[in-house]
This record gives C-alpha cells, structure tokens and sequence, in this order.
C-alpha cells in the first residue's frame, strides 16, 4: 500500500529532459524544423488522422465551400444581367415616350391637324375642288381580280359535298 499513497511522478519536459554533453557546455536548442514536424504530428496524433486523411477532409471542406458559394452567385450574376435587360427596355420604353409626347404636342396645333387630315384621309376644305390623278401603277386596290385565283370562302365539307354532288 505504500507504493500507493506515493505521489505519481512527474514527467520532466523537454528542456528538463535534455542531457548536458559531457564536456558542461549547455544542451543545443531544438531546430525549428523539429519543432515545427513534432507539432504537426502532436496536431495528427490529436485528431487521429494520417497525413492522407487530412487532405482528404481538406479536399472536402474546400469542395463544400466552393458549392456553397456557386449557387448564390450565379444568382447574383443572372439577376445582374436581368437588371441590365431591363435597365436597356426601360430607357427604350423611355425614348419611345419621349417621341409620342413630341407628336403629341405637335398635333396640339390645329394647322397641323389639318395638314395630316388632308394628307392621310384627303380631307377638301369646303369650296375647294379635289382632283384624283391617277397613275397606270396606282391601281392595285381597285381592280377586280381573275375568277380562278379567288379562294371560296367555303368549308371543307361543303366543297366535298359540292364535288360529290356535281358529278
């Protein structure tokens, strides 16, 4: 029982566990490169992971934060490219009202009315003669076309029953 009741000893550290060179001149410090691999296999050890496995588990995290980010930002980019479509029809739209308030003022003017009313529609003020001139090449509204090259405005089933019962 007396090997129990004994405090358990205490591990030295590192600097403590050093041996002096026989000679008396101080022990050597750890190289930093030491230091640093030592840590890295302390920070392996804790985790329980090999070297093969954390770059596994980065390759993971890094895939995870990549898709992550990917879908909010080709939403961004297509919303942003929306906004632009519609930022263009908007100043079209904007141009094109631009133009109909001008014609609108334009035909505020009674002279104006008048001159597009005598232009479109040939509109004659009362005492005026109208005159009708009309060319060779001008009369394709008014002429009669050829019998065969009209189209019956007739069903299918009533030009069938029509070639049925001609026969």
């Amino acid at each position: 029982m007396a090997a129990r009741d004994r405090e358990p000893e205490r591990r030295r550290s590192s600097s403590q566990s050093a041996r002096r060179p026989r000679d008396g001149r101080p022990a050597r410090p750890v190289s930093a490169g030491r230091a640093e691999r030592s840590r890295t296999v302390r920070a392996a050890a804790t985790f329980g992971l090999s070297t093969t496995r954390r770059a596994a588990v980065f390759a993971i995290v890094v895939c995870a934060l990549a898709l992550s980010i990917a879908v909010p930002l080709r939403t961004y980019l297509g919303q942003r490219d929306e906004v632009e479509l519609q930022e263009k029809r908007q100043a079209e739209f904007r141009a094109q009202v631009d133009a109909l308030e001008d014609r609108k003022a334009q035909l505020d003017d009674p002279a104006q009315v008048e001159a597009e009313a005598r232009r479109r529609l040939r509109y004659v003020m009362p005492g005026e003669t109208p005159y009708m001139v009309e060319l060779p090449g001008d009369r394709g509204g008014d002429t009669e076309e050829p019998q065969q090259d009209k189209v019956k405005d007739e069903s299918w089933y009533q030009l069938l029953w029509n070639a049925v019962s001609d026969s």
